[in-house]
């Protein structure tokens, strides 16, 4: 029988997977649908896997200690044309702008295996910022049969670099479907008890590491130092040029709490007690408008521009002055506030991956047994 692989290998990746792959399983079988686990992220990856009872098929070993970017995507061409060889699968799915997802993606290209992109479509048209992700989704889009874009923007994006419309799909965002399948267990009124704050922050992407990154830190040791009801939670990333400089600044702040990385379930109980979320992540981006937790996002810009359309979502930067400014407004202004605070979710209604698994379906029941990049999204549309 031949199979359907699903690939993921960082966290992000495994939770916005989880639904396509629990949908696909239920359309397909689960002797036709395989979890991959490319092995790019280790600890975090297990326990989102966890969070949705999912157990891989199949594990690559494919991080080395210290590894750069050339080597990890050395190994991963490496093991997935090994896999492919091996397996011979029917299409193949992959999620965003990982170093997974375009390493996938190109050795289908090279097996003629259709891909479906899920998470297509998004575009900050500089591919420096992020890095490497920018890069990433902008080769997949010339690799990938169907383009799964979560929303109109992320297709008209496509359709702009001259991808046919018939292989790109308006599907919403999977985020949407995975805070879904945990929201109503976790979903608690936001956290001012006492009338103390919670301040829910993430930060770790490589184009922050150095000075961005400190400058982030002096902001948030400021930010607390001026607001005797705020408690900042921060979960710090495991890269040690995360780690050393956030515990450098703010390892003894006795309202800044530093902690592991949590959990999928925890990261997600955490953000919807939260008053605030300050972040560089593009999955909190898209998760928060679903608690009502209005975002302040530190980066230069963003490829999720809805959610600031909406009001939902405030671009920062890095700069000191700027992020506290913007978060004193919040803590001070309650009508400020309230205009944040979003009243649906931008990025999606939460039937995303049922969407991608009908465009899977009717893909597989139109290829030929060596099939190039024909596709029957336009049925769907």
């Amino acid at each position: 029988m031949k199979k359907i692989l699903v690939i993921a290998g960082t966290r992000p990746e495994v939770i916005k997977l989880a639904p396509v792959y629990t949908q696909a399983v239920k359309k397909f079988g689960a002797e036709a649908v395989e979890w991959v686990n490319s092995g790019q992220h280790t600890t975090l990856a297990d326990l989102a896997l966890e969070a949705f009872g999912i157990n891989p098929g199949t594990v690559l070993e494919t991080m080395t200690a210290n590894g750069s970017l050339g080597v990890l995507t050395y190994n991963l061409i490496s093991e997935f044309d090994r896999l492919f060889d091996n397996v011979a699968p029917e299409a193949v799915v992959v999620q965003g702008d990982t170093t997974t997802a375009f390493a996938g993606a190109l050795i289908a290209f090279y097996h003629r295996i259709p891909c479906v992109h899920v998470e297509a479509g998004l575009r900050s048209f500089d591919c420096g910022n992020p890095f490497p992700e920018e890069a990433n989704r902008r080769m997949i889009s010339c690799l990938a049969s169907i383009h799964c874009a979560p929303t109109p923007r992320a297709a008209e994006n496509l359709r702009r670099e001259g991808i046919a419309q018939d292989r790109i799909l308006v599907t919403g965002n999977t985020v949407v479907d995975a805070v879904n399948h945990v929201r109503d267990k976790l979903l608690q009124p936001n956290n001012s008890a006492g009338g103390q704050r919670r301040i829910l922050v993430t930060l770790h992407r490589r184009e922050a590491w150095g000075d961005e990154m400190e400058k982030v830190c002096i902001a948030l040791r400021e930010l607390a130092d001026s607001r005797p009801n705020v408690e900042i939670d921060f979960p710090v990333h495991l890269n040690p040029r995360v780690r050393e400089p956030v515990h450098r600044i703010l390892g003894q702040h006795p309202r800044i709490h530093l902690l592991d990385p949590l959990d999928y379930l925890g990261l997600q109980r955490m953000l919807s007690q939260s008053y605030l979320v300050l972040t560089d992540s593009g999955g909190i981006q898209e998760e928060a408008p679903s608690y009502g937790v209005p975002v302040l996002v530190l980066r230069r810009l963003t490829e999720r521009p809805e959610a600031v359309e909406h009001g939902y979502a405030q671009v920062t930067g890095t700069d000191p002055v700027v992020v506290v400014r913007a978060a004193q407004r919040l803590l001070d202004d309650p009508e400020a506030y309230r205009a944040m605070v979003a009243r649906t979710n931008p990025f999606g209604d939460g039937h995303a991956a049922a969407r991608i698994v009908q465009a899977l379906s009717e893909l597989l029941s139109s290829q030929p047994a060596e099939s190039e990049h024909s596709s029957p999204v336009a049925a769907l549309e």
